[in-house]
């Protein structure tokens, strides 16, 4: 596949074009509060500022498509990647709660089982929720709440020019029977390594190495960096064959691929080789493949060809931008 019909593949994938929904919802609901609100929209969790530490909220749903094929990784999965929207802000994610939508008990047992397996091996509990039963539809919801320090979250925002675009995954894994876009690293994993890769970027926030992150998400490897170019208000220049690939994994299937352990970091680049070191140690293979820019284009290369893959002056990914995530009124509680 030649590098523009790569391109056009990736923008088109539905976990990239999906995200768009996103930007009719940033700018509906007042931003007032009477706590003091540090990122919000853009962010893969919010943010909050309590007591002299951070707490991080997020929620994930899964996708109709996943519970009709797989139940239980529809619920294993919606464990997974609400502990790494914690995971990748630098925190360390506390409890769960869950809404599990029953139509078929059959179902709902094996999406119960998917969880109950992912909270055995990543040690985060699920403390309560809401279930409907006797629903239209089978469906499972999970919000989470977690914590860091003052100082130490890791924002999508905050991507600077001149930084280096890390990409770190772990490449010993496999795709589940009909999920050509999971690409699964956790599942025969034991649980401490998983507990180790689940806290690698909160080690790497303790030491303020990087400036910017996201995990690897529904749109993939290209399509997460831009949305986290999307929210800094950046550009970048990304070298396609410095990417790290499994032996045996086609290429446009492994850029769409949600990663079971996956992440994207911007950094200054005197931090570069620390953190490549840092994820080596929990097995997660990385690799500088960019540059930031004040482009405001994130732009591929390979072959000796380069392609623009987003202009974001004149199309969105979530429309999520600087000022989305922040801004946030104070407002005195009763008044």
């Amino acid at each position: 596949m030649d590098l523009n019909s790569l391109v056009e593949a990736l923008k088109n994938f539905p976990g990239v074009t999906r995200k768009k929904s996103i930007s009719s919802i940033i700018n509906f609901f007042p931003k007032q509060s009477y706590t003091k609100i540090l990122a919000s929209y853009g962010e893969d969790a919010a943010v909050i500022e309590q007591g002299g530490n951070l707490l991080l909220l997020a929620a994930d749903g899964i996708m109709p498509a996943l519970m009709r094929t797989n139940p239980f990784f529809a619920g294993y999965y919606a464990v997974l990647v609400n502990i790494h929207d914690i995971a990748a802000m630098g925190g360390v994610p506390i409890a769960m709660l869950d809404i599990l939508s029953v139509k078929d008990n059959r179902v709902c047992s094996q999406v119960m089982r998917g969880m109950e397996l992912a909270v055995k091996k990543f040690g985060v509990p699920i403390v309560g929720g809401h279930t409907h039963p006797d629903c239209d539809y089978d469906a499972i919801d999970i919000a989470i709440i977690g914590t860091a320090e003052l100082g130490e979250a890791i924002y999508s925002h905050t991507a600077l020019e001149g930084d280096d675009v890390i990409v770190g995954m772990d490449l010993d894994g496999f795709y589940p029977d009909a999920l050509p876009y999971a690409w699964d690293t956790t599942f025969r994993k034991e649980s401490s390594i998983l507990r180790r890769q689940m806290l690698i970027m909160n080690k790497i926030a303790k030491q303020g190495l990087v400036r910017s992150g996201k995990d690897i998400s529904n749109p993939g490897t290209l399509g997460t960096l831009g949305m986290l170019l999307e929210t800094s208000g950046k550009g970048a220049l990304v070298d396609l064959d410095r990417i790290p690939r499994p032996a045996g994994v086609e290429q446009t299937q492994w850029l769409k691929s949600y990663q079971g352990c996956g992440y994207v970091v911007t950094c200054d680049p005197i931090h570069s080789q620390r953190i490549i070191e840092m994820y080596a140690t929990v097995g997660v293979t990385s690799s500088i493949i960019g540059k930031v820019d004040d482009g405001n284009q994130l732009i591929v290369k390979q072959g000796g060809q380069n392609a623009v893959m987003f202009d974001f002056d004149k199309e969105i990914i979530t429309g999520c931008k600087p000022t989305s995530t922040v801004g946030w009124e104070y407002v005195e509680l009763g008044k």
